[in-house]
């Protein structure tokens, strides 16, 4: 019974979503479009949401704005691109593979990289200290000279 509990209290956070009873559409059809489409549109105040799972006042204006447009005709496509002149490509969660979002797309590529090539140069620096030739015969022998002496106690 603790089981199902845990797996539970684990995995019903992920289901809750933030859009109110009041915003839902009475046609199942347009109300499952609307949460496709806002699942895909990113919370301009917590970035790291869709509108879909965020409780923000402007994540509420934006579903209701979503819900406004399908009402009106609009199809999915016209929805995300109303939203995307009114806010950029950054409402988008997937933004598209452009110019204007080249390095969003090619940063991680980079550090990724970076990353890789820092590590080739810390291995080949360590196998290069590991890899000191050993010492001649003359040099063992004068280093064990120099080991052997005594120490002089007036230094």
């Amino acid at each position: 019974m603790r089981l199902v509990l845990a797996l539970l209290a684990a995995f019903l956070p992920g289901l809750a979503l933030a859009v109110q009873p009041d915003e839902i559409l009475k046609d199942p059809a347009l109300e499952s479009r609307a949460r496709a489409i806002s699942s895909e549109l990113r919370c301009l105040v917590c970035q790291n949401q869709s509108i879909d799972d965020s409780d923000a006042g402007l994540a509420r204006d934006l579903r209701l704005l979503v819900r406004e447009r399908l009402q009106a005709g609009d199809n999915d496509v016209q929805v995300q691109d109303f939203l995307v002149q009114r806010y950029g490509d950054f409402i988008l969660l997937k933004p598209p593979f452009k110019t204007g979002t080249l390095l969003l797309w090619l940063a991680p590529l980079g550090v990724l990289l970076g990353g890789a090539a820092a590590l080739f140069v810390i291995a080949r620096r360590r196998r290069s200290t590991e890899s000191v030739a050993a010492l001649s015969d003359a040099e063992q022998a004068q280093l064990q000279a120099l080991l052997d002496r005594p120490a002089d106690p007036s230094r």
